[in-house]
């Protein structure tokens, strides 16, 4: 198989699990390789996501690193069997990299969580609210650049409104985003409307909002996204930042953002005061 010159997150989240097997079973790759009976550079490309491989590779990596977890082994099996283009990809070369990966997450994921502090999460913008997002970085983006984004984020949300068993989205919003205007007023009050009605209208999307009046806070305030896996050892915390993503699968750190998010969804408002909440803002802009 010829090597994958860029690997999407999914591709290079199978090599660290099987890395993560062969180093729990103390082999080298050196040693998975000849029990393989591949070039001795085949195991560290596999493990970086530099190459494909096939189900019964995985099957048989697993079985000579001991591993008895089959919904884990299946759950890797899985990923190596996806060869289609799906929609994200007509986006790549004309996105980063980051975009593609954060569709993907989502279109796989079982069930996802978001905290956000400041912006409406992305799978909840309006398209006017969105382009107003990103006619507001810092690093100036062409109208044609600030489109095609906005269409990209619009295409994402059919993960919530198109799949005929769509994932469980949960929100946690704090207040400072629901008083943040992108686009002036009209916009803001469109946006706002929006979360209500997708709050009273989608029975898989919780909204709740942590309130200004909330009894401390937990967390850096940087926005979270929890994406659960086929299995809890495929779960994925993908970080925004200035510096762009980084996405997170080591077992501690994703129990320590797990019992983040717990925190502050016991810091939020009921589904019905968040909505009374929103519906207040809104009534004032």
């Amino acid at each position: 198989m010829p090597p994958i010159s860029t690997p999407t997150v999914r591709q290079r989240r199978l090599g660290a699990e099987l890395r993560k097997l062969r180093e729990a079973a103390g082999i080298s790759t050196q040693e998975a390789a000849a029990l393989l009976g591949v070039n001795r550079t085949r195991i560290p490309n596999i493990e970086a996501g530099r190459f494909r491989t096939s189900p019964e590779r995985v099957r048989t990596l697993a079985t000579n690193y001991g591993c008895t977890d089959t919904q884990l082994v299946e759950a890797l099996v899985d990923i190596t069997k996806e060869r289609g283009n799906h929609w994200w990809e007509s986006y790549r070369e004309l996105l980063p990299p980051a975009f593609l990966d954060v569709a993907e997450l989502e279109h796989h994921a079982t069930a996802m969580r978001m905290f956000v502090m400041v912006h409406i999460p992305g799978l909840l913008q309006t398209a006017e609210h969105a382009r107003a997002v990103f006619e507001s970085s810092l690093l100036p983006l062409a109208r044609d650049e600030v489109e095609l984004r906005a269409m990209h984020r619009m295409r994402r949300q059919e993960v919530l409104t198109l799949r005929r068993n769509p994932p469980k989205y949960t929100a946690i919003v704090h207040e400072a985003a629901l008083h943040i205007q992108f686009g002036g007023p009209k916009v803001a009050r469109e946006q706002l409307n929006h979360l209500l009605d997708i709050s009273e209208r989608d029975n898989n999307v919780t909204i709740r909002a942590i309130p200004f009046g909330a009894d401390g806070f937990a967390g850096p305030g940087q926005p979270i996204f929890y994406a659960n896996g086929p299995v809890p050892q495929l779960d994925t915390v993908q970080l925004d930042s200035f510096h762009g993503s980084t996405f997170i699968d080591s077992h501690t750190d994703l129990a320590d953002y797990r019992a983040l998010l717990d925190k502050m969804e016991a810091l939020c408002l009921p589904e019905n005061k968040t909505r009374d909440l929103i519906h207040g803002i809104a009534q004032k802009l």
